[in-house]
């Protein structure tokens, strides 16, 4: 499985390279280069993630970059790996995993500091189980284009440099092309690389993982009183908070919250089988392999608390007792409820959180539910009910008289507010209720249309999304309902 690299004929990007994974030593990783693809072609390209990275936009459409994302050319100063983890899955323990078919490149410093690059899809790994290490093409558009929407909607995530494309086949349910997606973040560690530690009794390389995560990422924790393990936990526990009140603001549904797919500095990571709500139902599941419903949108939060559960257990060894991993965990209870309050508030133009405003949005949530009313469309026409005529909200609900009801206590709530302006908090709401996410049947449109080797909607879409807030023309398509065949879309963990 080992494919060594031959750096006699690899590409020089002019970055500097570091390899601060790889230093970690032999029992986090196995070397190997990726494997090649036949025929090449470019899908899609972020220039913002070009100038995150310092790299030339001109060169990121070059025939030399294609090989080298593609995996077919090795690039200077890299020391390729695939990293090994464990997990639960489903809630169950799932035992080793690992990059099955993701392979790190290695980090660069930028000026936001350092970010890791990992090709996905780039063949298989001594962790590929009985996976074949590849992406396919539609799966691959999906986290192209998530992964740079979640930024642009202010929300922790990796991103996404590039989708290649070739037409070497992947067997899954049908016969697809295979893809390649060049990530990016700062770190792809996972809670899953502790409890593989943890869970083998490696303790020792399980504390210097620890020790790498706090002195890259959680300097804090080494200076704050008591356990610093404890205090990375309850640090982690803070951003996985702040991030999942994030998605359920935005009606984002991760589909598959399994521990090795969650982010050890809350970000959002692994899209696979996510959705972003359309008609508004709680207990909506957008991963048609998650028969039991247990990454149910509404059942987000709990799950994230799990999984810091388990990480806090993986970390038990490391601390004093058990009750030291129980007290971190205990500010994610008050943290999580008070930060979605605050973010749903801010849909609503409040400022500030008063008695009363938790009941209020769950009243409206309530109504949105029993009517099926669309999500994004919603709190985007409320931001034009502030200053402007209800109707066109009031138009989406059929109980219109217990609608008129709730937007009377929100319009005195508003009016309440010290120095309330009607266009300065119409303005403000317009910066936190996108008019435009990547719904699945946009996903699909584009996905059908690259598979006939016409990417200009990827393109489309990459740019709207990377604005989300903004009003354009032209983009009716992009804001409108999702039509009726979007009901009939599918996702599932088998891409």
């Amino acid at each position: 499985m080992n494919r060594p690299v031959d750096m006699a004929a690899s590409l020089d990007l002019g970055l500097a390279w570091h390899n601060r994974f790889a230093d970690l030593g032999e029992a986090f990783y196995t070397l190997l280069s990726p494997t090649p693809l036949p025929a090449p072609h470019w899908v899609g390209t972020s220039p913002a993630v070009a100038d995150l990275l310092d790299l030339d936009r001109a060169w990121l459409t070059s025939p030399a970059a294609l090989d080298a994302l593609t995996g077919n050319l090795p690039i200077a100063g890299t020391r390729p790996l695939a990293s090994v983890y464990s997990g639960h899955q489903f809630g169950h323990w799932a035992g080793q995993l690992g990059d099955g078919r993701a392979i790190l490149l290695g980090e660069v410093d930028t000026a936001s500091g350092p970010h890791e690059v990992q090709l996905k899809g780039a063949g298989l790994t001594p962790y590929s189980r009985m996976g074949d290490g590849r992406a396919v093409l539609r799966s691959s558009i999906r986290e192209f284009l998530c992964s740079e929407a979640m930024h642009g909607l202010g929300i922790p995530t990796s991103r996404a440099l590039c989708v290649t494309g070739s037409p070497s086949p992947v067997y899954r349910e049908t016969v697809e092309t295979a893809a390649v997606v060049t990530r990016v973040a700062p770190s792809f560690i996972r809670f899953g690389h502790f409890e593989h530690f943890s869970h083998g009794g490696q303790h020792g390389e399980m504390r210097q993982l620890a020790d790498f995560v706090i002195d890259r990422f959680y300097p804090a924790c080494r200076e704050a009183p008591g356990n610093p393990y404890a205090a990375l936990l309850e640090a982690v526990s803070a951003r996985t908070a702040q991030m999942v009140a994030q998605w359920q603001a935005v009606g984002f549904c991760h589909g598959v919250m399994n521990t090795d797919n969650m982010s050890i500095l809350g970000l959002t990571i692994d899209y696979g089988p996510f959705q972003f709500l359309d008609a508004f139902n709680p207990a909506h599941i957008c991963n048609h392999s998650d028969t039991g419903g247990r990454y149910a949108y509404m059942r987000q939060p709990n799950i994230a608390y799990w999984n810091l559960f388990a990480l806090g257990q993986a970390l038990l060894p490391l601390m004093d007792d058990q009750q030291q991993a129980l007290d971190a965990l205990e500010p994610y209870k008050a943290l999580f409820p008070a930060e979605q309050q605050r973010r749903m508030g801010a849909k609503l133009g409040l400022a500030s959180v008063l008695a009363g405003d938790t009941e209020l949005v769950e009243s409206l949530m309530q109504l949105m539910a029993k009517d099926a009313v669309d999500f994004t469309i919603f709190f985007r026409r409320l931001c034009g009910a502030v200053a402007g005529p209800m109707e066109p909200v009031r138009d989406l609900f059929l109980q219109r008289e217990a609608f008129d009801a709730w937007a009377s206590r929100w319009k005195e709530r508003l009016m309440a507010q010290p120095g309330y302006a009607l266009d300065a908090t119409a303005a403000a709401m317009r910066q936190v209720n996108p008019r435009i996410v990547l719904r699945n049947h946009l996903g699909q449109i584009a996905i059908e249309q690259a598979q006939r080797g016409d990417f200009s909607e990827v393109d489309r879409l990459l740019k709207a999304l990377a604005a989300p807030f903004d009003e354009r023309e032209g983009e009716d398509d992009l804001t409108a309902f999702p039509p009726d065949w979007a009901r009939e879309i599918e996702i599932s963990c088998s891409s």
